[in-house]
């Protein structure tokens, strides 16, 4: 089988591991990059050994690129995906699937049009470490799942990126950033929410560049920094959620914690694809590490590139899809949503992998 051909847009800071996990894929070729400021683009394909670097147009134009791989800002990826299905190339982008859910149905609805895929980062959720946690849930080592917890407590990016303006305009905040890994581990390990409660706010309302050539340099917030709230799972499962950039002490607060009529499951970073799930079981005073149900690297990115073209050629629903970042997208607004109306905010999408949908039932997911 022939490998599919692909493009990748947007050749900035997580580019770099796209390019080395997918060199030797057995499902994609990367045949050409694109930036908006081409320069970078000529650095990856240099080091990267790409033999072909295009303007976006240029790429989008070009009948032998099947797969575009959208690695640009938050607010510009409904855009690139738009314009990739337009083109009628499947698309793969970074998280979030969009900044609004109206442009997030944009896509999903354009896709199906189309007879197009979408699919949508994180793809950690498929690694060792929540897949091991999955299977200890499936197979009754919790007893019946009944609640959750889920903290990402820092102190924000600013330190250390080197143009960390758009983490603090609309768009950006720990929830869109840092959430989506959180949020689709809850959503593969218990299933759909229903619905959010949440409190959010500004803390701290300006901030300074730490490094590189904007050092010093002064940012204003314009998106929520601390959101705590609450999801209700369809399955009747509780899950408490802080993400926050206003923690400058640090925290001793778990990742993630799944809780069960019988035991308790702790999991390590779910921004990672590995790592440690420990078992406490009702009437234990030991946790117990499980034995991974397969190994792999702490940074894995483009697994979900490779089962979505896999899926693609054997024509069965893919995992990091489109949908389940669309539901991941819902829930992530809702706190905002739900802080400022003062209302548990009930959910109008829902996500059930193994299932391919007609258009009008995207469009029904406001």
């Amino acid at each position: 089988m022939n490998k599919m051909k692909a493009g990748i847009i947007g050749c900035g800071n997580i580019s770099g591991i796209y390019f080395t996990n997918l060199k030797n894929s057995p499902w994609i070729e990367i045949v050409a990059c694109a930036d908006l400021i081409m320069e970078n683009a000529k650095a990856k394909a240099e080091e990267f050994n790409i033999p072909n670097v295009y303007t976006v147009e240029e790429m989008l134009a070009q009948p032998d690129i099947e797969f575009i791989i959208n690695l640009t800002i938050p607010a510009s990826h409904a855009n690139v995906d738009i314009a990739a299905l337009e083109a009628g190339k499947h698309v793969y982008s970074e998280k979030p699937l969009a900044i609004t859910l109206e442009e997030g149905r944009r896509v999903l609805n354009l896709a199906d049009e189309r007879g197009l895929r979408v699919g949508c980062a994180p793809d950690t959720f498929l690694g060792s470490g929540v897949q091991t946690a999955k299977a200890a849930i499936e197979s009754g080592k919790i007893g019946r799942p009944i609640a959750a917890t889920a903290f990402m407590m820092g102190s924000g990016p600013e330190a250390w990126h080197p143009n960390p303006e758009f983490f603090y305009a609309a768009g950006g905040g720990p929830m869109m950033d840092m959430g989506p890994y959180y949020v689709s581990a809850l959503v593969e390990l218990l299933g759909p929410a229903r619905r959010v409660s949440a409190s959010t706010g500004i803390q701290i309302p300006d901030r300074t560049v730490g490094s590189g050539p904007l050092q010093g340099k002064p940012i204003h917030v314009q998106t929520p920094t601390h959101l705590a709230g609450t999801l209700d799972f369809e399955n009747g499962a509780i899950g408490t959620m802080i993400t926050s950039f206003d923690i400058f002490g640090g925290s001793n607060l778990p990742w993630i914690e799944i809780y069960g009529t019988q035991g308790t499951l702790s999991l390590g970073d779910p921004n990672f694809f590995n790592g440690e799930v420990k078992l406490k079981r009702h009437g234990s005073d030991a946790w117990e590490v499980l034995e991974p149900v397969f190994e792999c690297g702490t940074n894995e990115r483009g697994l979900g590139i490779n089962d979505m073209i896999q899926s693609i050629h054997e024509q069965k629903d893919h995992r990091s899809s489109g949908r389940m970042a669309y539901h991941v997208l819902e829930i992530m607004q809702s706190f905002q949503q739900s802080s400022l109306e003062g209302r548990h905010i009930v959910l109008k999408s829902t996500y059930r992998y193994g299932s391919l949908p007609a258009p009008q039932q995207a469009e029904s997911a406001e």
